[in-house]
């Protein structure tokens, strides 16, 4: 009887063993994620994202870059969609609106596609490129609301700080 306890005593140990090592690869690799997220302009945006994001815990640089640009993707169609809840309930800013709905449009039809591609392809610096675009187009969004306060500050902060956190992680592949 004793040497079934001592045989089941260490299957359990084995097993549990096996458990936490197949545990801990599964886990965020937060150097991985601090180290990276420490070379772009927005430490905690960075960190705060891809932390919370669970595909960053067994992803390498190219992988968080992908994450960040997918990240993005989000958001701007998230944006996109308050401007066409809003459009109608404001004609006066109707034209404005309509502009900066044109240029989220760009950034999802275009920067990111050509970011993803890039970053797949093993070019990053197209994928840099066009994070800065998508960061460009958001701040013309912004900027055309001169002397009228934008319904879009928020999110256009947003889209622009995350596009270069997406283009300085693609950096980091040069």
């Amino acid at each position: 009887m004793s040497s079934s306890l001592f045989f089941l005593a260490q299957t359990t140990s084995i097993a549990i063993f096996l458990i936490l090592t197949q545990f801990s690869t599964v886990q965020s690799n937060p150097q991985t994620i601090s180290q990276t997220c420490k070379q772009t302009p927005y430490y905690n945006l960075c960190l705060n994202h891809l932390t919370a994001d669970p595909r960053s815990s067994t992803a390498d640089v190219k992988g968080l870059a992908l994450i960040m640009v997918d990240l993005l993707k989000g958001k701007t169609t998230r944006s996109a969609q308050f401007i066409k809840q809003i459009t109608g309930k404001r004609p006066d800013l109707q034209k404005l609106l309509k502009e900066c709905a044109r240029k989220y449009d760009v950034i999802l039809t275009a920067n990111i596609p050509v970011a993803i591609e890039a970053l797949e392809k093993g070019d990053p610096k197209f994928a840099e490129g066009g994070m800065n675009d998508a960061a460009i187009e958001v701040n013309s969004c912004e900027s055309s609301f001169r002397g009228t306060k934008s319904p879009l500050s928020s999110y256009n902060k947003l889209l622009h700080d995350t596009s270069l956190v997406a283009s300085a992680i693609a950096r980091q592949l040069l």
